[in-house]
């Protein structure tokens, strides 16, 4: 790995991070005990993990492909992949949702 792709692993943390704290927001509301992750929310961000790793390989073959451009480098192609993972990944959630599957569940308070 080049200088250059030093970059890439911290988007692909960045986005990962961005994912869990977007999609925690979603369940989170006041008076509710700690949020727990699911199954459903484990295979999510086994998914979107996998994705992730699966751009640094696939992402500079389609940036030829499909940007043909002298001037694009696979670090870019691969910093876009983990943005459009991103992306992909909060219209994964709202399909989640519309079908009944939590990504995480409040868990009784230990307090109350």
């Amino acid at each position: 790995m080049n200088a250059q792709d030093a970059i890439v692993p911290f988007t692909a943390v960045l986005m990962l991070g961005l994912i869990w704290i977007r999609t925690r927001i979603q369940y989170s509301r006041p008076g509710t005990g700690p949020l727990k992750l699911q199954r459903a929310g484990r295979i999510y961000f086994g998914a979107a993990l996998a994705l992730l790793a699966i751009g640094w390989f696939v992402a500079p073959v389609l940036g030829r492909t499909f940007w043909p451009v002298p001037g694009v480098t696979p670090t870019l192609m691969r910093v876009v992949w983990c943005l459009a993972t991103y992306y992909v990944f909060i219209a994964v959630h709202r399909a989640m949702k519309r079908r009944g599957a939590a990504v995480f569940e409040p868990q009784a308070d230990p307090l109350v």
